[in-house]
């Protein structure tokens, strides 16, 4: 999968890095060991990190500094991983859903970067751009509906736009039919966990609760 980047982006992100990952999957319900392992890391966050400071993750801050580059309110907008960050601060039980989307939300958790999760499948056109959201751009957002991404990082295929790190779209989402895996890793900045201990934590992940093989990684800058 080819990705490109417009100018807004190389402007607004210049230190960017996209981990892109592409692998056959199986995505049945999520097992209790996968479970188990999420509901540690989460536990890990909440005793080590004050709700006040998960803004603060290296990750996360960097990803808040491009949408305020942007003119987007983080806080309004929240990237997913924040949001599953300050979730597991809160105490309140994560949602459990299918293998690769839980996997997902756990190594967002772990790195603190906002990942895209999208079934290869529906990618139209065989290839993503990253831009940055219009006004009035129609986007539907996975459990949210119609969410406004003017001034989100948004990638697109020749149809429009299928994620954001606040949210992915309804139409290339992951489901239970799902066989083949495009994960998008936005490292807009530094990050506590290395790009080598990303990439390898991705691989387990996918190899262990997934059964996935043909696994393809390449890293894509502005």
């Amino acid at each position: 999968m080819e990705i490109s980047f417009e100018p807004a982006i190389k402007d607004a992100a210049p230190s960017l890095t996209v981990l892109c990952i592409e692998a056959d999957i199986e995505n049945g319900p999520t097992s209790d060991t996968l479970w188990n392992e999420i509901c540690r890391c989460a536990s890990d966050i909440a005793a080590s990190t004050p709700m006040e400071a998960v803004r603060h993750r290296p990750a996360i801050d960097a990803t808040r500094a491009v949408y305020k580059a942007l003119g987007k309110d983080p806080n309004r907008y929240r990237p997913s991983a924040e949001a599953l960050c300050r979730r597991a601060v809160k105490g309140l039980e994560l949602y459990r859903t299918l293998t690769v989307i839980d996997l997902i939300n756990l190594l967002s958790m772990a790195s603190g970067h906002s990942i895209g999760g999208f079934d290869a499948d529906k990618i139209e056109g065989g290839r993503l751009t990253l831009g940055v959201g219009r006004a009035e751009e129609p986007y539907e957002a996975i459990g949210r509906g119609m969410l406004n991404i003017e001034g989100l990082p948004v990638y697109r295929d020749t149809v429009g736009g299928v994620g954001t790190p606040t949210s992915d779209n309804d139409r290339t989402k992951l489901s239970a039919d799902s066989r083949r895996l495009l994960m998008t890793v936005n490292m807009y900045g530094s990050s506590e966990m290395p790009v080598e201990e990303v990439e390898a934590m991705s691989c387990r992940l996918l190899e262990d609760y997934a059964g996935s093989k043909n696994i393809k990684v390449t890293y894509w800058n502005p």
